[in-house]
């Protein structure tokens, strides 16, 4: 398990979010969270994997491929969100935090089209001061760090850092090529495909943002 900023956070203060990138080859305990909802473009797959319908606080999007019959049967549950502005992604964290929700898992994030991978990058860079969102798909786990964090229970496992778009003064203390007082710029040099040699790896920087990507599996040379 990873240690992240939202340690000993009471776990119904968290939310599930599904999106429309490749449906989650397995659930969560649903029993976790406090709230759970999808976009419209995940209520599609989220229906033929059979997921317990019932456990959706709500279903938000601009519904434009949606035929409204299943609105009949969960009504209250859609929230229409018309805005071309913002994107599904972005309109459900806004609902979310208007519920009072700071931590938020998403399933859905990667895959498909990956123009709408890139998309949500970003729009959880612009949450990420009002809250901890964290992807999950069947490769990693991978969200923004604070400018101070730890892993733990993390040995062998790939651990990929992302400069969005830039960092400088990196040290990092646990993995197989450390750095220190390192810098890092997405149109130059990125920290990728590295991996932990200690059970506690340590991750401090001074200015810039950082995504990391927490891999499933352990690493192969």
């Amino acid at each position: 398990m990873v240690n992240r900023r939202n340690t000993g956070i009471r776990m119904k203060d968290k939310a599930l979010l599904f999106i429309n990138g490749d449906a989650p080859g397995t659930f969560p305990d649903l029993e976790q969270y406090g709230l759970i909802a999808c976009t419209d473009g995940a209520f599609h797959y989220l229906k033929n994997l059979a997921f317990p319908l019932d456990k959706l606080d709500f279903i938000s999007g601009d519904f434009d491929s949606h035929s409204g019959a299943d609105e009949n049967i969960y009504e209250g549950k859609f929230i229409h969100t018309p805005d071309q502005e913002r994107t599904d992604f972005h309109k459900a964290l806004d609902i979310i935090a208007e519920r009072g929700f700071k931590n938020v898992d998403v399933l859905g994030g990667s895959g498909g089209e990956q123009d709408h991978f890139l998309g949500n990058l970003t729009v959880a860079y612009r949450f990420k001061d009002q809250m901890n969102i964290r992807f999950e798909d069947a490769f990693s786990e991978y969200y923004f760090i604070p400018k101070s964090f730890i892993l733990k229970g993390v040995k062998n496992k790939l651990i990929s850092l992302y400069p969005f778009p830039m960092v400088e003064n990196i040290t990092t203390k646990g993995l197989n090529w450390p750095l220190k007082n390192g810098s890092a710029k997405v149109t130059e040099n990125l920290l990728t495909r590295n991996f932990a040699v200690e059970d506690e790896v340590c991750i401090e920087y001074e200015k810039g943002d950082l995504l990391i990507f927490v891999g499933k599996s352990f690493y192969k040379s």
